[in-house]
This record gives C-alpha cells, sequence and structure tokens, in this order.
C-alpha cells in the first residue's frame, strides 16, 4: 500500500529487535515519507536511517519519562497536517516499549493510527520454541523487586499456560533459580542476542539452563513451557508426531 497522502497521520514503525536487514520495505518507505520521526532515542533510530540513506529527517524524542508531555506535541503536529512516524529502540512500540500512551492520545485526538508490523521479540522467541500450547501469556520485564517478582511468577506458573518475560543480563540467574526453586521440572526456552551476531536459543529446566549459560551477555527472551506443552512433546515423542 502506497500512502500519498499521509498528511495527520500517525504511524507505529516496527524495527529490527537486532540484525538491521530484518526492517520491512514498508517501514523504510514510511521513515521515508514521513515529516517527523518521533524515536525512544534518536541515536539509536539514527544508526537505522544512516543504514538505509534516510537523510534530512525531523527527529523528536519520545520515551517512557516524557510520554505524556511528547504525546501533546505529536498531537499538535497532526493538527498542523503533518505525518508522524513512531519506532522504539528495537521491535514493536508499546509492546514492552514506549509508545502506547502516544498512540491512546492520537486517537483521542480523532487522527489515524496506522500499524506498520514488523519484528517482535515475543514472537521470534515463540517461534524457535517448539512451543505446542495454545494460549501463553506476554509478561515482559518482571518487577526488580524480589517479593513482587515471586509472587508474580507463582502466578503465572498456576495458571498452567506458558508466559514470556524478557530478562537482563543482571538478573537472568536469579529469574532461573526463582523458576527452579517454583517449578523445578518445567521447560524452559531461552533466547539470547536473538537475530544478532551471536544469537543462542537454549531449552531444559531451569537448573540445566544455569549449566548452559556459560555467556551471560546481551538480551534475553524467556518462553516457561506449559505442562501441557511438555505432555504435547512426549506424546510426539511416543506415537511419531504423526496426528490420528
Amino acid at each position: 500500500m502506497v500512502y500519498n497522502l499521509l498528511m495527520s497521520t500517525f504511524f507505529v514503525v516496527a524495527t529490527p529487535i537486532g540484525n538491521l536487514d530484518d526492517i520491512t520495505y514498508r517501514a523504510v518507505k514510511v521513515l521515508l515519507k514521513a515529516d517527523v520521526i518521533a524515536c525512544e532515542d534518536t541515536r539509536h533510530t539514527q544508526i537505522i536511517l544512516n543504514r538505509y540513506e534516510i537523510a534530512g529527517k525531523r527527529l523528536i524524542a519520545c520515551h517512557a519519562r516524557n510520554e505524556v508531555n511528547s504525546a501533546q506535541g505529536i498531537v499538535k503536529l497532526l493538527e498542523e497536517g503533518l505525518s508522524v512516524a513512531y519506532v522504539s529502540d528495537a521491535g514493536t512500540p508499546g509492546i514492552s516499549d514506549p509508545g502506547s500512551k502516544v498512540v491512546r492520545a492520537v486517537r483521542q485526538a480523532g487522527f489515524n493510527v496506522v500499524p506498520i508490523p514488523g519484528p517482535s521479540a515475543v514472537a521470534t522467541l515463540v517461534s524457535a520454541a517448539g512451543y505446542c500450547g495454545k494460549t501463553f501469556t506476554f509478561e515482559g520485564f518482571l518487577s526488580p523487586k524480589s517479593g513482587r517478582r515471586k509472587s508474580r511468577v507463582t502466578e503465572l506458573l498456576g495458571r498452567n499456560e506458558g508466559f514470556v518475560i524478557y530478562e537482563s543480563p543482571y538478573r537472568i540467574e536469579k529469574t532461573l533459580l526463582l523458576i527452579g526453586e517454583l517449578a523445578p521440572t518445567r521447560l524452559i526456552t531461552i533466547g539470547r542476542e536473538m537475530t544478532k551476531t551471536f544469537e543462542e536459543f537454549l531449552c531444559g529446566t531451569a537448573t540445566q539452563l544455569i549449566g548452559m549459560l556459560k555467556n551471560i551477555k546481551g538480551e534475553f527472551a524467556m518462553l516457561v513451557h506449559s505442562d501441557f506443552d511438555e505432555a504435547c512433546l512426549e506424546a510426539d515423542d511416543e506415537t511419531g508426531g504423526e496426528e490420528e
């Protein structure tokens, strides 16, 4: 779809989670045509713009700490008839990234919001995990407070469905130890530095994964499989994966 007007339109643009080649043609076209690009971090976005030779763009900052105020400024730009494209540092805005408050403000002001879909860390992980469950919960980042983390993980495990969390290299071991304490047999798939040069996927119980993690660097996404998912895998092993 080619946008020949772009006036007073707000675009929510997904960008690569690591490998810059993962951006879509449509995303590049929108970034090229938009009057203003709102960025979680203008320095990070400039790397993408340089890679695709998109020059001379007006960039404005819109991050978690100023999102409400930035939303008001973006609405004013739309009122002036300008088009605005919003990008977070990586992946799809509004999913464990800023963007949702801006989208809400733009909609309430009566302007069009057009999503430009693309990379997402949660979708990338689940696609590579061999997940058999029909549903899963996307949790994103857990609370840094130990009490709240334990309470939330206990609640998620009690649902008996898969769930995805994002984790930093500073807390990945603590999170695995917690899950190992609460659900020692639960299968977990970890994606580290996904789509990047040192991409790695590991699968096992929490205890097994702690032993596998030799390089605790980079960004982590973790899928904790459901008990049903494990039963599904066991059934496939017994039947050879054939359907009745």
